[in-house]
């Protein structure tokens, strides 16, 4: 199951379990859409691979499956 991280790990922008501008790598590191297509050129620093929109979880399983409250940042990421 998706941890849905709750920030870029570039900008550190707030990405909310629903946010349409989550992006994810196969490793589920988590960016911003602008960041993505801009400082990062669509490769994710950390494995080298593309991103994919992050699926947004049904607000009525959030209960039972609650997003992840710990930020990642990725140190040097165009900051």
């Amino acid at each position: 199951m998706l941890e849905l991280r709750p920030n870029c790990e570039c900008c550190d922008r707030d990405l909310p379990f629903d946010s349409p501008d989550a992006r994810i790598c196969t490793f589920e590191c988590t960016f911003c859409a602008d960041c993505v297509e801009g400082v990062l050129k669509g490769a994710c620093p950390n494995c080298g691979g593309g991103f994919a929109p992050r699926p947004i979880r049904p607000a009525r399983l959030l209960a039972k499956y609650p997003a992840s409250t710990k930020r990642v940042l990725k140190t040097g990421c165009g900051q």
